[in-house]
């Protein structure tokens, strides 16, 4: 079998950032394009609990879909199975740069959230108890002050 794209980046020197992972076209002609957000570094940064990745989830997705500007192209967020980031599929041929400043008030809001997680209820979510809520505030907070507050371009392009 051919090797899929997202296989063929090099992660042992790949940085923390948001990077375009792939760009597919609808049968309608949309594009969407979907987005790398690398958390922590892989294999040389701890993964992130799988519990702080789906508070992190709930909160993100809330968040992205409730935005005025935004919430129309928001079509998934989730994460990634090796626990090092989340992946953003929004309609639209976009670039890192648009949506650092979408992406900078997600992670402030994860980072600033008080409360009851959103849809963390039995009726809501099929693992309502499976979050870690201070964790992904704490991860929100570093990825938010050490990247995306002053993102370079080598955070925001695929290492060769």
């Amino acid at each position: 079998m051919e090797k899929i794209a997202s296989f063929t980046i090099d992660h042992n020197r790949l940085l923390r950032g948001v990077y375009v992972s792939r760009r597919d076209i609808t049968p309608n002609g949309d594009t969407i394009t979907t987005f790398d957000i690398r958390l922590t570094e892989p294999n040389r940064q701890p993964a992130i609990s799988p519990q702080a990745l789906h508070a992190m989830e709930h909160l993100a997705a809330t968040y992205l879909r409730n935005n005025p500007e935004w919430k129309d192209r928001i079509v998934y967020w989730g994460p990634m199975g090796c626990c090092t980031g989340n992946y953003l599929l929004m309609q639209g041929n976009l670039q890192p740069a648009d949506i650092i400043p979408l992406l900078t008030e997600t992670f402030r809001f994860i980072a600033d959230f008080e409360g009851e997680i959103p849809g963390a209820t039995a009726k809501d979510c099929g693992n309502y108890t499976f979050n870690d809520l201070p964790a992904a505030k704490e991860y929100a907070k570093i990825f938010l002050t050490e990247i995306l507050q002053d993102i370079h371009p080598e955070n925001m392009e695929y290492p060769s």
